[in-house]
């Protein structure tokens, strides 16, 4: 079944609205699901992970992510992943087309806290209610209309994007690392210790050339 949605920003990876929760479905891992969507947002954001028109990342055996990224907003809802794609991204275009007759790019740009569209949240919850059941005749028409038809959806890895940004954040880290002064060799009794080596060695190359003479 369609289960947690939430639109967010792509310019900074701001998530802007979720649905509100429906009765009698169990939430305790909501938290749990929801740092992954605002990972995704994050990831996008950063131009790390392609914003494909249309993605499927797989969390687990039992869960995925379905992406629809749209006139900069990128719109995201877990389900169950026996739950049909197709459905999944009728649902997300449905949200993206209520979201523009609801708000403009301007309102979208003047957001500037998390989950703070919350007049949008009700209209998630409305729609999503006609997802629930794939087997009401709306769904079913769906279903048929769309059969053959190739969905052109990018498929990834909850587990690879994870490995990438571990990757990426290393080789940042290394690369903006400061480089690190033995103490030894900078300090300043050891400066003085050799310019007076130096002055030893120049005084006696100048005997020795002196004698030669």
């Amino acid at each position: 079944m369609v289960k947690l949605t939430i639109i967010g920003r792509i310019r900074d990876g701001l998530p802007l609205a979720q649905g509100l929760r429906y009765a009698n479905e169990d939430y305790n891992n909501t938290p749990f699901y929801k740092q992954y969507i605002e990972f995704i947002l994050k990831e996008i954001s950063r131009g790390s992970l392609t914003p494909n028109p249309k993605m499927t990342i797989r969390l687990d055996h039992q869960h995925s992510f379905n992406c629809l990224v749209a006139c900069g907003v990128c719109f995201i809802t877990l389900c169950d992943s026996s739950y049909p794609r197709i459905l999944a991204f009728h649902y997300l275009e449905e949200l993206r087309q209520e979201l523009e007759k609801f708000s403009s790019e301007e309102l979208i740009e003047k957001i500037s806290r998390p989950y703070s569209f919350v007049k949008f949240g009700s209209v998630i919850t409305s729609i999503r209610k006609q997802y629930i059941d794939t087997r009401t005749q709306a769904n079913l028409k769906k279903l048929n209309a769309s059969h053959g038809h190739e969905l052109n959806i990018l498929i990834e890895s909850i587990s690879t994007i994870v490995e990438n940004r571990k990757q990426m954040d290393y080789m940042e880290r290394v690369v903006m690392a400061p480089q690190v002064v033995s103490p030894i060799w900078g300090s300043k009794r050891l400066e003085v210790y050799l310019n007076g080596v130096l002055a030893s060695i120049s005084s006696i190359l100048i005997y020795l050339l002196s004698t030669l003479y």
